[in-house]
């Protein structure tokens, strides 16, 4: 690997590593908090729905951070983010630390939550335009390698939790303090360092000439994705949340003259949110998963598998596409298929050994999504500056919150409770939750009460009721059934994929395009 060679700037390398270092502290932090949710649950006395509503400050503030840095960082320049992303991160720290009592905890958190995460996108908002423009001829591959240090993170994070937490029960602030430490790093190995310019920042390109190949049709997609969280996450009626984000697409409409905007990138933006929902989404709820199949501490080793992998396999995105010939669009459909297997095999693994090999496949799988996703977008648009890749990772993100998580537990819910309606109907009549659950379209269901299910798993299996076991066995059977179903995402993606392989062999086979009179274009 000669970054010198392949990069355009003499400070290439550093700037690389440095983007390294920022996404892996966005990792690490991301895993510690995760880690130390049963802390502040016990502390505070939380539920479960308010540690999700504080999880979930997570996810939009990220929306928030990449999509504002995407828009703003080719006119103030990559700097200024990067300090503006330091601060907050510094920040973050210091407002969830004021959590100190029952009174003021929710509040501190949830801010402290939504500044953590702003200040990831930030990052992102950054690092992905830049690696994209520092690497103009081998996308993928560097992009791959900046998104390597997001695995790393959370096997930080994890490792971290595992030892500090559950073996040394240290106190969480100064376990979540730990995520300081990259960040520190991050801004040293930025500080005084040149960033050159995005192709469409160079030629001078309005945010209105960046927006056109996103236009009406890619709008859309972003702002079905804000009407959810209007009326979800504000509370704002379904009415007001259509109107606002319909304003909203009248708005890019206005600035983008009315361009309807590329089909090819509108498909990717819809991919993408599907990937957000695969990849994030089943992240959040896997450990939960093989943590109910198997046990708690196989649970957490396999997430530690998972992450290993992929953190290993985004180094060897550059063999994969030069030495076996094999075009980004052609890795995704190949990824799609494995996560597709992976998942289905997940849904009936009975031990440990099956779980690693069907985890293990469905890793490999989701390894290569993300970044990849965003090189393409890179090499075709390059006229949409950070515009296109920063709403791109905002897409994913708000997939994942609104619509992985919630939609793989509305799942999880609803097989559970149709298994336990069927096997033992006078049992869930007892025990089934009083508040239905919905989402979306699909109609509401009553799952099983979650304190009636953990009071259940608690009581060890040979001395279980009749009652117990159907209670337990139908939520094992709720998590199969929903793995199984989750493997109908990357399905689907490879579909779309496939499609995509055939328009552009229809039109002479997959290329880089870059701006004439561009830095990148002359090959510098």
């Amino acid at each position: 690997m000669n970054i010198k060679q392949d990069g355009i700037t003499p400070n290439a390398g550093r700037l690389l590593w440095a983007g390294f270092m920022a996404i892996l502290a966005a990792g690490a932090g991301f895993a510690l908090r995760g880690g130390i949710f049963d802390n502040w649950g016990s502390e505070f006395g939380f539920t479960a729905t308010q540690l999700g509503a504080i999880g979930g400050a997570g996810f939009t503030g990220f929306c928030f951070g990449i999509i504002v840095g995407g828009f703003v960082c080719d006119k103030i320049g990559y700097g200024k983010l990067v300090i503006a992303a330091f601060a907050l991160h510094v920040i973050s720290a210091f407002v969830t630390f004021g959590a100190t009592s029952p009174d003021n905890a929710y509040r501190m958190l949830t801010i402290g939550m939504f500044i953590f995460a702003y200040a990831n996108g930030t990052l992102e908002a950054v690092a992905n335009p830049l690696v994209a423009t520092l690497f103009p001829s081998n996308r993928t591959h560097y992009l791959n390698i900046l998104h390597a240090s997001w695995p790393l993170g959370m096997i930080f994070g994890a490792l971290v939790g595992w030892f500090l937490d559950d073996k040394m029960q240290v106190h969480w602030k100064i376990q979540l303090s730990l995520y300081l430490i990259p960040t520190v790093a991050y801004g040293l190995m930025f500080l005084g360092q040149h960033m050159p310019k995005s192709e469409a920042s160079e030629k001078g390109s309005s945010l209105g000439e960046m927006l056109k190949d996103v236009g009406i049709l890619g709008a859309a997609v972003v702002c079905y994705l804000l009407s959810l969280f209007f009326a979800g996450n504000l509370g704002l009626p379904q009415g007001a949340a259509y109107g606002l984000a319909g304003a909203l697409l009248i708005v890019v409409g206005v600035m983008t003259k009315f361009s309807i905007g590329s089909f090819l990138l509108f498909f990717l933006f819809i991919t993408h949110a599907l990937i957000g929902a695969v990849e994030l989404g089943t992240d959040g709820w896997i450990q939960n998963i093989t943590g109910n199949l198997f046990t708690s501490e196989q649970g957490k080793a396999l997430f530690l598998w998972t992450s290993l992998i992929m953190f290993s396999l985004r180094f060897c995105a550059d063999f994969i596409e030069k030495k076996l010939k094999i075009s980004p669009v052609g890795l995704l459909l190949i990824c799609s298929v494995l996560g597709a297997t992976g998942l289905v095999l997940a849904s009936s693994m009975q031990t440990f050994a099956v779980a690693l090999v069907a985890l293990g496949i469905y890793a490999v799988g989701k390894t290569f999504f993300w970044p990849t996703m965003l090189a393409v977008a890179s090499d075709r648009f390059p006229r949409t500056g950070a515009v296109a890749i920063s709403i791109m990772g905002g897409i994913g993100m708000l997939s994942a919150g609104l619509i992985g998580g919630p939609g793989l537990g509305y799942a999880k819910d609803r097989f559970s409770a149709e298994t336990l309606k069927t096997t033992d109907a006078t049992t869930y009549e007892q025990v089934k939750a009083a508040s239905p659950s919905k989402f979306l379209i699909f109609s509401p269901v009553n799952a099983i009460d979650g304190t009636k299910l953990a009071e259940a798993q608690k009581v060890k299996a040979e001395e279980r009721t009749p009652a117990q076991k159907a209670i337990v066995e139908s939520s094992i059977t709720g998590d199969r059934r929903t793995l199984k179903a989750d493997a109908f995402i990357p399905a689907t993606m490879a579909l779309i994929y496939l499609l995509m392989l055939i328009y552009f062999k229809s039109i002479g086979g997959y290329k880089t395009i870059h701006l004439e009179g561009t830095t990148a274009a002359k090959g510098h």
